[in-house]
């Protein structure tokens, strides 16, 4: 017993953490990449269901005007939504926690979240300039 005071007291005092907001963090960080999951297969499945409209347009076929652009943008708009609310979410938590516990606002999941954000919005400005 004595021992491991002295070991502790060679290494120097380390603050407690606060095991309850690491486990907040960590929940908030699985949350957020499953918005994450939703907004990225929302945002390829409206890619996807746009280029597909858009061969079947240009190989002849009738379909009725701007349809290919107006699901695109459906599932595109609904992804960068679900991405936009989820990083808003995730920010509020964060702030929350912060007010208790020292958490960087910089974290993995939110870097991944704003690219997301970023690559919808670039998907829907896409769709709409024609750019795909």
């Amino acid at each position: 017993m004595a021992n491991s005071q002295q070991s502790q007291e060679k290494r120097g005092a380390r603050p407690r953490r606060d095991l309850g907001a690491m486990r907040t963090m960590m929940a908030a960080d699985r949350t957020l990449m499953a918005w994450i999951r939703t907004a990225l297969s929302l945002l390829s499945f409206g890619f996807a269901i746009y280029k597909i409209l858009q061969d079947i347009e240009q190989s002849g076929k009738t379909l009725t005007d701007q349809t290919p652009r107006n699901i695109g943008l459906v599932f595109g708009i609904a992804g960068t939504t679900a991405m936009v609310m989820g990083t808003m979410e995730y920010w509020q938590t964060i702030h929350e926690l912060r007010q208790d516990t020292h958490f960087w606002y910089v974290r993995p999941a939110l870097i991944m979240s704003l690219l997301m954000s970023l690559s919808g919005l670039v998907l829907i400005f896409g769709i709409l300039t024609h750019l795909f």
